[in-house]
């Protein structure tokens, strides 16, 4: 999913300070800012900093929007932990000309040093610019498996399966392989689990819950899991049988949580340098520590 751009949230973050009675925490604003972006899913929201695991990646890009409106005076941010709109933000959302900081009887502070540049309505961010790359290699990752014959798409689920851990990995041969593509051993600590995977390189058809019991029809009694791989999607009830109580479960893995474990492990894709500088927010929360 592509995350919106800095620009985009600024009214969306404005908004929800408006309608919370003007200020709020930042773990209260973050979901509720997030419904402005219905394209968000869960998935997507609890998609962590590659350099900070901790952080969550849609958490960061309010914070940095946030920063951005403290420098152009539509949020306050002179107390620790808490949001607030300012007047100058609420004129903005109501499309008003900018309200000026000082007047005649006040006189306006010092100029404070010029932040660095950030973007304004419009502009898009270095940030902006990484997150879209992201999203157009997972889509160009999505098309290229799409493009494989039925068979080599068997060969590329064998190789995305060894890069996840298993082990003796074998592609069955095409008659005879008993309603399954592959089978392998994956251990999870000191146990070794027999593994058996069904590849679908389909494009648009989801796959749906009758596939989903044929494939633990043909493995139950043989082996101890099931992997079912799409290059399309799975439906509700396909989700909803892959894990059913007293029977083998069976992990689900559609064309977008393949490429999102392509670009993690760096399987067909190479990443270039480019360096985004993040802040650990977490970092700096010293008062919550005892004395």
């Amino acid at each position: 999913m592509a995350f919106p751009k800095q620009s985009d949230v600024d009214i969306p973050l404005l908004q929800v300070l408006d309608n919370m009675g003007g200020s709020a925490k930042p773990k209260n604003l973050y979901p509720m800012v997030a419904t402005y972006f219905p394209q968000l899913t869960d998935e997507d929201l609890e998609q962590r900093l590659e350099s900070y695991p901790s952080t969550r990646k849609w958490w960061n890009l309010v914070q940095w929007v946030r920063q951005r409106l403290v420098e152009s005076g539509e949020i306050d941010g002179s107390i620790k932990g808490v949001w607030a709109i300012t007047d100058k933000g609420r004129s903005r959302l109501n499309g008003s000309p900018p309200i000026a900081t000082a007047t005649a009887t006040t006189p306006a502070p010092k100029p404070a040093p010029a932040p660095a540049p950030s973007a304004t309505a419009g502009e898009v961010t270095l940030r902006d610019l990484a997150n879209q790359s992201r999203d157009d290699a997972k889509s160009r990752l999505i098309f290229e498996l799409k493009q494989l014959s039925p068979h080599a798409f068997e060969l590329f689920c064998k190789e995305l399966l060894q890069q996840l851990g298993y082990k003796n990995v074998v592609v069955t041969k095409r008659s005879g392989d008993g309603g399954i593509d592959g089978f392998g051993d994956f251990r999870q600590g000191a146990v070794s689990i027999k593994s058996a995977f069904q590849a679908k390189r389909w494009t648009d058809t989801p796959v749906g819950r009758p596939d989903i019991d044929k494939l633990r029809g043909a493995i139950q009694g043989d082996y101890d899991h099931g992997v079912f791989i799409t290059t399309s999607r799975f439906s509700k009830e396909a989700e909803a049988a892959s894990y059913k109580k007293g029977a083998i479960s069976v992990l689900l893995l559609d064309g977008q949580a393949i490429a999102e474990i392509m670009l993690e492990r760096g399987i067909g894709v190479r990443r270039e340098p480019v360096y985004l500088y993040e802040i650990a927010a977490d970092f700096f929360e010293f008062d919550s520590e005892s004395a």
